[in-house]
């Protein structure tokens, strides 16, 4: 079973209901290395403008639709509550789905899994190499935007494979705790992989941190 503390740490929910006039806004995360650091696998340009712009904005539209939402509920306004769904599931799960994936990425790959991870990837998917193929196969057919997932099924205590739409978080709308993704959106890689998607796929694999999901 992963550890505890990471399990805690990818469950982590984002307050929806209760709001103080003091409440902490969302800010954007720094990444842990350079926008050129990814290079050749992802450009320091494509990085520089996913981050500084794009995460940027659903942090900066999350933080308003929760200050909308604030004050319907101060309101008692049940209707904008209702509608304010759609604003915080979007721009929410964004901030979470690309909070999830610079962590996941990191300069040169940390290599093949190992210890605990290795052994469930083993145990769930046959070999790292089924794995990363399921993952691959059901990341490239994503139509239109979305994310491919490896998450973990606490009632089962397995590993799987899932895709979500657009921005949807993987918890929220599978169960699953989000451990490594994929962002299919065209911003993530259009600039240098045109619409060759399958190209990306596989190449991400180069840069990605297993440190981070172990």
């Amino acid at each position: 079973m992963l550890a505890a503390k990471q399990i805690a740490l990818r469950s982590a929910r984002l307050p929806l209901t209760s709001f103080a006039a003091n409440r902490k806004k969302h800010t954007l995360p720094d990444l842990p290395y350079d926008y050129n650091a990814l290079e050749p696998v992802i450009s320091a340009e494509i990085m520089q403008l996913h981050h500084s712009k794009h995460h940027a904005t659903y942090v900066n539209n999350l933080n308003l639709a929760e200050e909308k939402l604030g004050d319907a509920v101060a309101k008692n306004d049940v209707s904008t509550v209702i509608g304010l769904h759609g604003a915080l599931k979007f721009n929410g799960g964004g901030h979470l789905n690309h909070s999830i994936f610079w962590q996941n990425l990191c300069p040169g790959g940390s290599g093949d899994p190992s210890g605990e991870l290795a052994e469930l990837i083993t145990r769930d998917f046959g070999s790292f190499q089924a794995m990363k193929d399921k993952l691959s196969a059901s990341t490239v057919a994503v139509q239109g935007s979305g994310w491919g997932w490896l998450g973990y099924n606490k009632g089962s205590g397995k590993l799987q494979i899932a895709t979500c739409a657009n921005q949807d978080p993987l918890e929220a709308t599978t169960g699953l705790v989000p451990l490594f993704g994929i962002d299919v959106w065209e911003h993530a890689y259009y600039l240098q992989y045109k619409n060759v998607r399958p190209d990306y796929v596989k190449a991400i694999f180069e840069i990605a941190n297993w440190n981070d999901v172990a």
